[in-house]
């Protein structure tokens, strides 16, 4: 149930920040995360980590959190908290989700691989394709797991289904132009 709820939540969190991305209002929030910090010459996250993501997903999932939180019965097995718990596990889950990227970025720039490119060797580019999939769901699950009982069970569905969900909002960002790659 666990796993369910949070794929669901993240779902609606997924669609705020699309349809924020989309939005002209988000581009004055097109900040760089490592504010042009550079290690060994080169930027730490590279321009397209910025505080962009961050105002609309740890906010879209908080409401999401508190909306699916009140609406389910306790009964299903969900954490028994109030929906200004869900909301704070909520919040923390998106923190998570999107500071999950940054290790993955930082990798990847240090490489020497331009930020919305990939690797040119299709070993790399395989990898990589799976570290891009599953960097947000673990971040997630990691900040998750300091607040509330995460059992091996709901890390497994989220990790097995949440790449291909994450797969497709990718698809439907490239195909609004918001994204160089579906990636």
């Amino acid at each position: 149930a666990c796993g369910a709820f949070i794929l669901l939540a993240f779902t609606l969190a997924g669609v705020a920040q699309t349809a924020w991305f989309a939005s002209p209002a988000s581009r004055a929030f097109a900040l760089p995360l490592d504010g042009g910090l550079r290690f060994r010459r080169r930027r730490l996250f590279g321009a397209n980590k910025t505080i962009r993501g961050f105002v609309v997903m740890v906010p879209a999932a908080a409401g999401s959190f508190a909306l699916f939180g009140a609406l389910t019965p306790t009964s299903v097995g969900l954490w028994d908290l109030s929906p200004g718990s869900f909301a704070a596990l909520g919040a923390m889950a998106g923190f998570g989700f999107m500071a999950g990227e940054l290790p993955n970025s930082f990798a990847k720039r240090q490489l020497g691989i331009v930020p919305g490119a990939a690797p040119l060797r299709r070993s790399a580019a395989s990898a990589q394709f799976v570290a891009d999939r599953l960097d947000s769901g673990v971040g997630m699950l990691i900040a998750m797991s300091a607040l509330v009982p995460m059992p091996w069970q709901t890390w497994a569905v989220v990790l097995i289904i949440g790449p291909a969900i994450h797969w497709t909002f990718s698809v439907v960002m490239f195909q609004l132009g918001l994204k160089a790659r579906p990636a």
